[in-house]
Order: C-alpha cells, then structure tokens, then sequence
C-alpha cells in the first residue's frame, strides 16, 4: 500500500498505526506547498484532488482518504495488531473518539493556530471556543493509560495531534497533567518515537527547502 504524507502532519497517525502493526508500506512525501510527490516528482493533486494528507492507496488499487477512515482500514486490515475493537459498542466507541480528535481538537482547535495566515481573531477565538476540549480528554484519561481499554488508532490520531502544541505556544500541557502524562508516556512508544524522529527529520529538510528557495 501507498502512504501520502506530509512531514508531521496528521498523517502521521496512519504511520504510527502500521509500525504499530508491523507492516510494510510506501510512505511518499508530499509537498505540503506545492502538492508534488517527492518520491517521483509527480502531482498529488492527481491521486486527492483536496490536495490533502494523508492519502491511502490500498494493495488493491483503492484510494481512501480521511484520517478517520484510514486508520479504521487500518486497524480492520490487520486486526492481531489490536489497533481496533471487537464490540459493536466499542468500535462505535472508536469511531466517537476518531471523530472528536479529527473535528473538535485537529480542525476546530489546532488548525487555526498552525495556519500562518489565520488571522488573529481566528486564533482567538479557536482558543475561546475550542481549549475546553483538552478539558474533556483531560478527565477522560484521569486512571487511565489509553482512551479506550487498550492501544488504539485512535491513540496514534491523538498524540499526533498532541504533538503539535510544540508549535502552538499557547497551548501548554502542564494545565492538563494527565493530558501531558498520557503524552509524554505514549512518546516512548516503539511505533510513535519511530514515527516522530523520522517525520521530523523530513520537517527538518523541508523548512531549509524552502528558505533556500526563497
């Protein structure tokens, strides 16, 4: 299979999910300014047409988009992982807290904050409207090691997300004690320690990209 990722984004969660399982992939970079594939040079706007990562290419020629229903492929692909659930409560369980990263914390709180060109009353106000999110998850881990029973792709979603309030100073995860041990402890984790040393090196090299070109 096919990974379209950009360096640190929120593709790094379906990453953090097959190291997690073990299994191989074909991670291609994209651009996150130009839209180009760094792997060949081609348009990834011709494989997602949102020009958006991340971007699954299953072995069977399929393309699936959408954080959400990557990492369930995912977790329903190699299910002796144990990257998903096995009640139909729990797997709608699963889905709640997909859907709660994705909408309320990746688009509704951080994404205003990492967008250069937001303006200031947008940050403002995801800051007002959105910080008590961290509140709820706060609670929710208060005894707990995982957001469900066990390690799920919902974790790797999540600490994806976490990791970015290394880019958001107003964001700091010593208001949320269990937040930050729940963070700190899942950043010793084979598959997600992998996953962030390697994506930030990529960062690394596409920040001085782009200042060379500028």
């Amino acid at each position: 299979m096919d990974l379209y990722f950009s360096p640190l984004a929120c593709s790094m969660a379906t990453r953090v999910a097959l190291y997690e399982a073990g299994q191989p992939a074909n991670y291609l970079e994209v651009d996150p300014k130009t839209k180009q594939v760094r792997n060949d040079g081609s348009d990834f706007n011709k494989v997602n047409p949102l020009g958006l990562v991340p971007t699954l290419r299953t072995d069977d020629g399929v393309v699936l988009t959408e954080n959400a229903a990557i990492l369930q492929y995912v977790a329903d692909q190699f299910p002796r992982a144990g990257l998903g659930t096995v009640s139909n409560a729990e797997r709608s369980r699963l889905h709640q807290w997909l859907c709660f990263i994705g909408t309320e914390l990746h688009k509704g709180l951080f994404l205003p904050l990492l967008d250069r060109k937001a303006p200031p009353d947008a940050k403002t106000y995801a800051l007002e409207k959105y910080v008590s999110r961290l509140d709820y998850v706060e609670n929710h881990l208060k005894g707990r090691d995982y957001l469900l029973d066990h390690f799920s792709v919902a974790d790797a979603y999540l600490v994806t997300v976490i990791n970015w309030t290394m880019a958001t100073p107003p964001i700091e995860l010593a208001k949320w004690p269990a937040l930050k041990a729940y963070y700190e402890r899942l950043r010793t984790r084979p598959s997600v320690a992998k996953a962030v040393a390697e994506e930030f090196e990529l960062y690394k090299a596409e920040i001085a990209r782009h200042k060379a070109a500028a």
